[in-house]
């Protein structure tokens, strides 16, 4: 199974990253081990923790005329082990 879907990359989330933490959109079916176990075999670090979290659906208005429901979605943040990062979440000054 596919846990960790993509990366999501905002300003918190890359601040985070200072401390060793990192965001992912995930699979809404997905339980923590199964998706630690995919983030240590796609970025081959050692995860200490993950916090999971349910974003609910939401209303939205399209073309100021017409309604639509997002679909509802899950978002991990992982904990590595200290000294451990993943590539491609740097912040550059």
């Amino acid at each position: 199974m596919r846990a960790v879907l993509k990366p999501i990359i905002t300003e918190k989330s890359m601040q985070d990253s200072t401390k060793g933490k990192y965001v992912f959109q995930v699979d809404f079916k997905a339980n923590k081990h199964q998706i630690a176990e995919n983030i240590q075999s796609i970025y081959k670090v050692e995860v200490v923790k993950v916090n999971i979290i349910k974003v609910g659906s939401e209303e939205k208005t399209i073309k100021g005329r017409y309604k639509i429901k997002t679909h509802p979605w899950k978002k991990a943040i992982i904990t590595v082990k200290k000294g451990q990062k993943i590539e491609g979440f740097e912040v550059k000054e």
